[in-house]
């Protein structure tokens, strides 16, 4: 049965068949697939339940940051688009609850305004709050695990779950409480205070990653994650020594400012990419003897 039918009679989503999702990755990848764009909680229910029930797949889908869009997919991609009024973050406050489609950069600003200590911490990332969750997204400066109370989520069978955060919700670049299927739509988070200082912290920390990082380029962030084991063990500093930074394979290039990120200079497509790292992945594990796992989902 077709998607068309099977979602035909669910109020609050949009349903595009074959569409180009090029620009729905950071990284300008030639996709072509199904999208339903979910614009409130029942039609999350709806869809997902409807789905499950029907035994069919799908892919969430952010601001495309940290996964890698196939060329085409028999499988659909959901995304949220969940109504925000700005006007809520015109006060401080204790505790805020966000949908998980606002984007880091929203809350990014409301940081700068404010000075919220602890919201440094995803300065610059190009991620919805809801990917953020999903990945522990972080800097330098921090994780955005530790300013998580709760996470609200729609299961596969099309129910409303919570799920209260402590100390083994999260770990490096990871949480550890969703389960399959599981659709973060609300997040509650908190900050650490207030602080004057962190204002110029974030614009210092955002001026310093324009310096050293291609934020300009299509890219989906690092490519690698860091050492578990050994935080001093940097993906980018070891393929930088190799003297792999501008390698190019047909249009996709390891960048020439920052060896952990990958520039798409022409119109690649997910095989391009992961045919790069496949060839980084085998020669840092030759010559360093470590096997870096990816950070971006393949």
């Amino acid at each position: 049965m077709s998607l068309e039918v099977l979602l035909k009679n669910i109020d609050g989503i949009e349903l595009e068949i074959n569409k180009d999702l090029t620009k729905f990755s950071t990284m300008r990848l030639k996709c072509f697939g199904d999208l339903i764009t979910i614009k409130t909680l029942e039609g999350l229910k709806g869809v997902l339940k409807t789905l499950n029930e029907n035994s069919v797949d799908y892919r969430i889908l952010g601001m495309g940051a940290n996964q890698l869009l196939p060329e085409s997919s028999a499988v659909p991609f959901i995304k949220l688009s969940l109504e925000f009024d700005k006007s809520y973050l015109n006060e401080v406050r204790d505790l805020y609850t966000l949908p998980a489609s606002v984007t880091l950069s929203i809350l990014s600003s409301h940081a700068v305004r404010n000075g919220l200590k602890g919201w440094e911490s995803f300065t610059g990332i190009p991620a919805t709050l809801g990917g953020a969750v999903f990945m522990n997204a972080g800097t330098n400066l921090g994780e955005i695990g530790p300013l998580i109370k709760r996470v609200f989520v729609v299961n596969k069978q099309g129910e409303e779950k919570i799920y209260e955060m402590d100390e083994s919700s999260f770990s490096y670049r990871k949480q550890n409480f969703l389960a399959e299927g599981d659709f973060i739509y609300q997040v509650e988070m908190n900050h650490f205070g207030v602080d004057p200082l962190i204002s110029k912290q974030i614009k210092d920390y955002l001026e310093l990653r324009n310096r050293t990082q291609p934020l300009r380029e299509w890219t989906c962030g690092c490519v690698f994650k860091n050492s578990k084991e050994k935080r001093t063990c940097l993906a980018g500093k070891f393929i930088d020594i190799m003297g792999l930074k501008g390698l190019t394979l047909n249009g996709m290039r390891i960048s020439p400012k920052h060896a952990n990120f990958m520039e798409n200079t022409d119109s690649c497509s997910h095989k391009d990419v992961v045919a790069l790292i496949n060839i980084i992945k085998e020669e840092l594990l030759l010559q360093y003897g470590v096997d870096f796992e990816t950070e971006v989902k393949l």
